[in-house]
């Protein structure tokens, strides 16, 4: 299993690989991993773990749609190689289906804060948060309140936003989730790691940074 996916250790062990698009070596929190199937056809990877040779692309729309018009699977397989119409619509669809899944399992194991309050006490606690999950689609007033709490306290918390509201509360099993937050560890890691990856790939606005003003 790669480990710098399936469990996104630090990113000092962040492997490296080539896009094939812009043949730029990139860290693999850039990339998305395809694998060619028995019959010949691209499959989405996006936990690394098919088995073969990987073909790795820049985790945008516009270089996978750039690979599959300038027919660089073929050229990278070394043999024809079938690519669906939704390619870049199943990369998302997989990277999505796997943040929800860590965020069910982070509910689960009683490791993340729900709602506006509970986050709000978490980064005024002595136990800060590393990371805030935050819906697309929610209010800004109650994203600048967290981020002034944050700034307040001279925190830099990693945010990301690229989930929606619906999302959110379907990972968790509660209506309206807005805000969350979770604590340094593997499933904080790993959903920073696949939020960057899927900013490229989302119609809505999105954003995965660091909010240091």
């Amino acid at each position: 299993m790669n480990q710098s996916l399936a469990a996104s250790d630090d990113d000092e062990a962040m492997r490296e690989r080539r896009c094939i698009v812009s043949g730029e070596v990139l860290s693999e929190d850039k990339l998305i991993r395809f694998a060619i199937s028995p019959d010949g056809e691209a499959t989405p990877d996006v936990a690394a773990m098919l088995p073969g040779r990987g073909i790795w692309v820049g985790a945008t729309r516009a270089a996978l749609n750039a690979a599959v018009k300038k027919n660089l699977f073929a050229k990278a397989a070394k043999s024809p190689v079938k690519v669906a119409p939704d390619l870049a619509d199943r990369v998302e669809a997989q990277l999505v289906a796997r943040m929800l899944a860590d965020l069910g399992m982070a509910r689960r194991a009683d490791a993340i804060h729900l709602g506006f309050e509970s986050v709000l006490r978490a980064i005024q606690s002595d136990a800060a948060p590393a990371l805030l999950v935050q819906a697309v689609d929610g209010a800004a007033d109650g994203k600048r309140k967290l981020f002034g709490a944050a700034h307040a306290r001279g925190l830099k918390i990693q945010t990301i936003e690229c989930l929606t509201a619906a999302e959110l509360s379907l990972a968790v099993g509660r209506q309206n989730v807005i805000h969350a937050a979770l604590k340094s560890g593997r499933l904080q890691q790993r959903l920073s790691f696949d939020a960057k990856r899927l900013s490229g790939f989302r119609t809505v606005a999105a954003a995965t940074h660091e909010r240091d003003e």
